[in-house]
């Protein structure tokens, strides 16, 4: 009988520069293929609008597709969304050194690709639920997470609810 030992964030933050990007998913490596141009497109898109409302009313802080975050241990979980968000009020007083970040964001979309099945968008989706994000768009619809009522919930104007500003 064989084991393998989970990957940890640790680990895979000293991964050596192979040229893939990877996602680690409790424990398990999972290699991420580069986007199409379209999705790129959107992504830029949408992030710049999100980006331009952010910086005018001083909400917080946004983070492009690259960045990891650290959403669960033991399994380690580190997820790269499309574009994520964090409230002011939710930004440490100091930043995090120099690796993923801690914590899950209050906001993160996932521009859906042809390729990407209903499972794998709604374990994504799911896994930053849990780990508490407040909203996860998808496609032409918004996720809304009603900790109160522990389910979740579709508004097309949740995004300025958690975003905020004019």
């Amino acid at each position: 009988m064989s084991t393998t030992t989970p990957v940890t964030a640790d680990d895979l933050l000293r991964l050596p520069n192979d040229g893939n990007r990877y996602e680690l998913v409790a424990g398990e490596l999972r290699m991420m293929s580069p986007s199409g141009w379209k999705h790129g497109e959107v992504v830029a898109n949408l992030h710049g609008i999100l980006w331009q409302h952010v910086r005018h009313n001083r909400l917080g802080k946004m983070f492009g597709a690259e960045t990891g975050f650290l959403i669960t241990r033991d399994p380690d979980t580190v997820r790269a969304p499309d574009i994520a968000f964090i409230s002011q009020e939710n930004l440490p007083e100091e930043e995090p050194a120099e690796a993923y970040w801690p914590h899950a964001t209050d906001l993160v979309v996932e521009v859906v690709s042809p390729r990407d099945t209903t499972g794998d968008v709604d374990d994504k989706i799911r896994a930053w639920l849990d780990a508490g994000t407040q909203l996860v768009p998808d496609q032409a619809k918004v996720f809304l997470f009603d900790f109160w009522k522990n389910e979740k919930t579709r508004k097309l104007s949740a995004l300025s609810c958690v975003l905020g500003g004019n």
